[in-house]
């Protein structure tokens, strides 16, 4: 727990109203009011200093176990820009570039192919071009999804969970087995690529990826509680995750105990898609991390040039169905293109990734502004608490 190592400011030194800001607070507890989230943490920073760290609510209703800054959440997709930091840290030791086929390393997608979906049948082309390192980093290797009914029963059966005996590889070696929805970089589709991304930071490295974590980014950056299984004694932080009813309102559906997928052992099955679990604290070190340009006080985790490459769009004018128009994706990271599309209050360049269990965290370059919430309710596209977040946040800039 190293909440009082974080840097803090009064809101006017860096340029933002305390007055404006204010309004962070009633917003997140109207949501608890109407039983539609148990609690939330929520931060702002600007210029590397918090301006902004709210709790409110519970991490456990049933029980009355407040939400506090040290609650560890279960950041699902949260895990993505970390995966793909790691590789692109072997990125600047040269061990590849990101027009290589991952087949050079991972040899079971060396000849993958394409369905050409006829009515209730298909064929099968050859993907053209092969699967390279930037088309996972962007979701536009054409992987097959749990999202599209066409060949929604065959990714189902061949990408399963065995056995907790399993290792990520397992699960990427069957997901080489499915053929793909589309050719390489010709769409942008949210997938498990990022579990792709993962296995080929093990075998570059000869680490599994919570070693390599744990010895090049958690470390150094002194993120303390963010693991891939939560050790059983920080289990009395761990919040409960909900489900909404037919009527919105919670109700419990993965529990603060050791039944939880989350703490079950042995933890060996090391998702890069969105396996981890953090706390505020820690997902703010690794954000400010990328802020300031890949350093992180004396501690360099990647070049500043780097981080310019993962944060610009790669993905040309394709379409981002999950977050809409004026949107696009870098190496691991959402991108903002067009306010004026987008009809948020998010600046062109602002980078950004959410979770499945509604949590979300965005940098502004532009403006120097952070923002970030943690909640636990899955699904959660009824609520609008990551949007209002950054809307009363960004209003808040005062200079």
């Amino acid at each position: 727990m190293m909440t009082t190592s974080l840097p803090f400011a009064d809101p006017n030194e860096v340029g933002m109203s305390l007055e404006c800001l204010k309004r962070i607070e009633p917003m997140i507890r109207g949501y608890i009011d109407r039983q539609l989230i148990p609690g939330a943490v929520a931060i702002v920073a600007r210029q590397g200093k918090i301006v902004h760290f709210d709790v409110q609510g519970f991490q456990n209703v049933e029980k009355q176990i407040p939400m506090t800054k040290e609650t560890i959440f279960r950041i699902a997709s949260m895990t993505k820009p970390i995966t793909s930091v790691a590789l692109m840290m072997l990125y600047e030791q040269g061990r590849f570039q990101l027009g290589d086929p991952i087949s050079k390393w991972l040899p079971a997608y060396k000849d993958m192919r394409v369905a050409v979906f006829k009515g209730r049948g298909y064929d099968l082309v050859p993907a053209d071009p092969p699967i390279n390192v930037m088309h996972i980093l962007t979701h536009t290797a054409g992987f097959a999804t749990e999202y599209n009914p066409q060949n929604q029963e065959l990714y189902r059966q061949a990408t399963k969970f065995r056995s907790r005996k399993e290792v990520i590889g397992d699960f990427v070696d069957r997901l080489a087995t499915v053929p793909l929805n589309n050719h390489p970089g010709k769409m942008w589709d949210y997938s498990r690529a990022t579990c792709v991304v993962g296995r080929l930071v093990e075998v570059l490295s000869g680490q599994t990826l919570a070693e390599y974590f744990q010895e090049r980014i958690f470390g150094p950056l002194g993120m303390v509680d963010t693991h891939f299984f939560l050790p059983e004694e920080k289990l009395p932080r761990f919040a409960v995750a909900y489900t909404p009813g037919e009527d919105k309102k919670i109700t419990p559906t993965d529990p603060d105990t050791n039944e939880s997928f989350w703490l079950s052992k042995p933890g060996i099955y090391y998702m890069g898609s969105g396996g981890l679990v953090s706390t505020a604290a820690d997902y703010f070190r690794f954000a400010d991390m990328l802020m300031k340009g890949g350093k992180s006080g004396k501690v360099r985790i990647l070049s500043r040039k780097t981080v310019e490459l993962m944060t610009m769009n790669h993905i040309g004018d394709l379409p981002v169905w999950l977050t809409g128009p004026g949107h696009g994706f870098g190496l691991g990271f959402g991108v903002t293109l067009d306010r004026g599309q987008t009809h948020n209050m998010a600046t062109e360049g602002t980078y950004t990734w959410g979770g499945a269990f509604c949590t979300y965290w965005w940098n502004d370059p532009r403006e120097k502004l952070f923002g970030m919430v943690l909640t636990q309710v899955r699904p959660y596209d009824h609520l609008n608490i990551r949007a209002d977040l950054q809307t009363i946040a960004t209003q808040a800039i005062d200079d």
